[in-house]
């Protein structure tokens, strides 16, 4: 019989909200207060999330200002990520849960349901097998590793973990288009940078046929997830618990915020 994990599907949050609620429930799950769990979620307002070891100087603040750019911590690792139009997507599970220990490892686990979503929607994407790097840029589309998906040589989508004891959070996006001007200016890259981020990178609105809703990715994601790992996705909610430890972390996640938009 299959086991049961936690569906959440949250419509735009606030960036700081959403990152400290993700580490909200790494921390539950850790404690055993919730069961392993899948959410799906949107943003209020383009947000960059900045890798938990990237310095605040990774991004431009008077940029993101000026472009009504929020900016967040995030709790995982990895570099700065533009988030606007796409689906955001988050496993907090534990090794109790079926997911094997370590990074690599558990990559591996966690993304082949990603794939299969990608694939569901009529995108061939694949696990990427090498890792490149730009060392000097802090954007995360400009460095592949092993915990990406690709299409054919180019990046499609990254992904990002921390662990908390025997629980995993992993998140990452499904994007449907990206506005590469404010790309350029919020992490201040170079002309040969954007040639690299416009050859080297690919968003769903690039290479789809037919563009994917949000409705319509989510339920792939759903799907996947339930066959490649034998699961069955329940909806529910976040828990008391769950809001008590978010109220705790969002400050130390929210860095820039567009005071004059609504919250």
């Amino acid at each position: 019989m299959a086991s049961s994990w936690r569906l959440i599907v949250d419509g735009p949050l606030d960036g700081a909200l959403n990152m400290a609620l993700d580490r909200a429930a790494q921390l539950a799950r850790e404690e055993a207060s919730i069961p392993p769990t899948l959410r799906l979620y949107l943003w209020k307002r383009p947000t960059v999330s900045l890798g938990r070891f990237q310095t605040r100087d990774s991004v431009d603040r008077d940029a993101a200002r000026t472009r009504g750019v929020d900016v967040v911590r995030r709790p995982t690792g990895g570099r700065g990520v533009l988030h606007d139009d796409e689906v955001t997507y988050s496993i907090i599970a534990s090794v109790e849960d079926g997911v094997p220990r370590g990074v690599t490892a558990a990559y591996m686990h966690l993304c082949g349901p990603l794939v299969a979503a990608y694939r569901a929607l009529g995108i061939d994407a694949r696990i990427t097998e090498n890792d490149k790097a730009s060392a000097a840029s802090p954007a995360c589309y400009l460095a592949t590793t092993r915990a990406d998906l690709s299409l054919g040589e180019k990046k499609l989508a990254g992904s990002a973990q921390v662990w908390s004891g025997s629980t995993v959070l992993q998140h990452g996006s499904f994007t449907r288009t990206r506005d590469l001007a404010r790309e350029r200016e919020v992490f201040g890259l170079s002309e040969e940078e954007m040639r690299r981020l416009a050859s080297h990178a690919v968003v769903m609105s690039d290479v789809a046929g037919t563009m994917p809703t949000p409705d319509e990715i989510i339920g792939a994601i759903v799907s996947a997830f339930e066959r490649a790992l034998r699961i069955r996705l329940v909806p529910g909610a976040h828990t008391a618990r769950e809001a008590e430890l978010a109220a705790t972390l969002i400050d130390a996640a929210r860095l820039v915020t567009m005071t004059s938009a609504s919250t």
